[in-house]
């Protein structure tokens, strides 16, 4: 839940901190007072958008910090985790800057570590829920009332393995549909492959040949030169008496007459022997060399013929014979696409048919699950109606066949209300004012409230074009949904404020010639002189006083939320 939220050089707020507690949490004051441009604020902490326009005039940047509690939440710290942000104390603190600089970017901070804003948007969502006039909207889309049934239905497991079939069929349909494209594209290109296939395998190519082929060309083009050189190193090695190796045998007898008279000079011996020996390999290398080089100019033909084919298909097929080899793998492999085609098709089809039964089985025991949950909600929800100022309101969930299973079921699932005596039941988009749509909305919120993951709901002005009696019932309802919720209501009706356990007046003054916006946490006298100018009589006034005193005392009669409410110091300007 949301303990504190501190604002700074917002719109017309200098400084702020609102101190907030479980339960039911109001926010009044007079019109303009700046009671919006807190939940403005608190949105821009949960990730909307940041503009320049929102900083406070003579302010070089606005800052929003919130303080969280996250308590039982294992797949919001798993996210946290994953994306190595530390909560390990269960706070989770949300910062977010805007510059009024023009072209400056928005900043964003969780616990310290700097996010995007797409990353605190999608811990915010996990957080607070936003729900206003504007944002009851979103109940007229067919997708989120198919959320809110699945989510009644406790459904999550089968929605998510009709999605897991839904992806596996699609994947198999998926592969069928690229086997078929491979093999019509394989018979329009077969005489090309074939011809491909032919001509490298006649070539009976061999890796690593060009190289081999060129060294080959050189040598025999170089014939002449090269055995007239190995020949002299062969002469000039054990030639005549004047050759290297005959000069090298006349040197032993003077080293062996050197080594009687100085034993110490051994290593000379190793030295002359590893000389004597090295030449003689030598000179048998270059013999042999010269033996090898021959001048074929019938070789020499074969092998620029051969040189020529492979120069030909390396040109066609990659430039490399290894490139050449593959491209006629390649050719064989979708030449053999044609053969074995009808057989893996079979296979395939077979998938399709056991991943599309599959996908209807499970979707259908989704369907099953949504028709027993779509009467009870529609039951529970036409339960509520009454205490929200509907007494003539019906309300039915319709699910809709589809033609075939998607990933989200095999039916659409539509809301309808009928709100007065004698109407037929339409969608909601169809038949519902906008105060109207938000109080369907909470009569929705109060049933999902049991099962509803995020912790804190906000509610502005839902309110609007109510009062009296229905005002009174509204607030009850949102009682009893902070009985599993943090809520925090903006409020113009009295019946609300008296419902809250924890009661905030925003007022408006100045600061340095500037208007700002400040806040007051009420208790006692203080909340029974808001209650009274909120009933719109005179706030000093015995009779207001006693009036308000009976809402304060009606309000405190609706069931209590299971945790006390904690009670927080005056607010104050930071």
């Amino acid at each position: 839940m949301l303990t504190e939220l501190r604002i700074r050089n917002f719109a017309i707020i200098d400084a702020v901190v609102l101190p907030l507690a479980p339960g039911l949490n109001v926010l009044s004051g007079e019109t303009g007072a700046g009671k919006s441009i807190i939940v403005g604020a608190l949105g821009l902490l949960i990730g909307e958008r940041a503009t320049a326009d929102l900083v406070r005039p003579g302010a070089d940047r606005a800052v929003v910090e919130g303080t969280f509690e996250l308590g039982d939440a294992p797949e919001l710290r798993a996210q946290l985790d994953e994306r190595g942000i530390d909560c390990d104390d269960g706070l989770l603190v949300l910062k977010r800057e805007v510059a009024a600089a023009s072209g400056a970017r928005a900043r964003a901070w969780i616990n310290g570590t700097a996010v995007t804003a797409a990353v605190l948007a999608d811990v915010g969502r996990a957080l607070v829920n936003v729900h206003s006039q504007h944002e009851a909207q979103s109940l007229l889309d067919a997708e989120a009332q198919r959320r809110i049934l699945d989510a009644f239905a406790g459904a999550q497991g089968q929605t998510a393995a009709v999605a897991r079939a839904h992806a596996t069929l699609a994947d198999a349909r998926h592969a069928v549909a690229d086997l078929v494209a491979r093999r019509d594209a394989a018979q329009k290109r077969a005489d090309y492959l074939r011809h491909v296939a032919h001509e490298i395998s006649d070539a009976k190519l061999v890796e690593g040949e060009e190289q081999k082929l060129e060294d080959e060309a050189r040598r025999l083009t170089h014939a002449e030169e090269l055995r007239a050189l190995a020949g002299e190193l062969s002469g000039v090695l054990e030639g005549e008496d004047a050759s290297v190796l005959a000069q090298l045998g006349h040197l032993q007898k003077p080293l062996a007459a050197l080594q009687r008279i100085d034993p110490s000079v051994d290593r000379l011996q190793e030295l002359y022997d590893a000389a004597y020996y090295a030449l003689e390999e030598l000179a048998r290398e270059v013999s042999a060399y010269a033996e090898t080089v021959e001048h074929d100019p019938n070789r020499l033909a074969e092998v620029d013929r051969r040189r020529d084919v492979l120069f030909r298909l390396l040109k066609k097929y990659g430039g490399t014979v290894a490139s050449a080899l593959e491209t006629g793998r390649e050719a064989r492999a979708e030449l053999s696409l044609l053969d074995t085609a009808a057989l893996d098709l079979r296979g395939l089809e077979e998938s399709v048919a056991t991943a599309d039964a599959a996908l209807r089985a499970t979707a259908a025991a989704l369907t099953k699950v949504r028709q027993k949950a779509a009467s009870r909600l529609a039951k529970e929800v036409e339960a509520q109606f009454p205490g929200l100022g509907l007494e003539d309101g019906r309300f039915q969930v319709v699910l809709t066949a589809r033609d075939e299973p998607g990933a989200v079921g095999a039916e659409d699932v539509e809301f309808r209300v009928a709100l007065n005596v004698g109407h037929e039941a339409r969608a909601l988009s169809r038949v519902a004012s906008g105060g109207e749509l938000a109080r369907v909305m909470l009569a929705l919120k109060t049933i999902l409230a049991g099962v509803d993951r995020v912790p804190t709901l906000i509610f502005d002005e839902v309110d609007a074009g109510i009062g009296g009696k229905v005002g009174q019932q509204v607030g009850d309802a949102m009682r009893r949904v902070a009985e599993h919720h943090q809520v925090f209501a903006i409020t113009h009706l009295p019946q609300i404020a008296a419902r809250a356990h924890h009661h905030i007046r925003v007022h408006k003054g100045a600061k340095d010639g500037v208007t700002t916006a400040d806040i007051e946490v009420l208790e006692g006298d203080a909340r029974v002189e808001e209650v009274a100018r909120m009933l719109g009589g005179d706030a000093d006034s015995a009779t207001s006083r006693a009036h308000a005193r009976e809402q304060l005392h009606a309000g405190a009669a609706v069931r209590p939320p299971q945790d006390e409410p904690r009670r927080g110091a005056r607010g104050r300007g930071a």
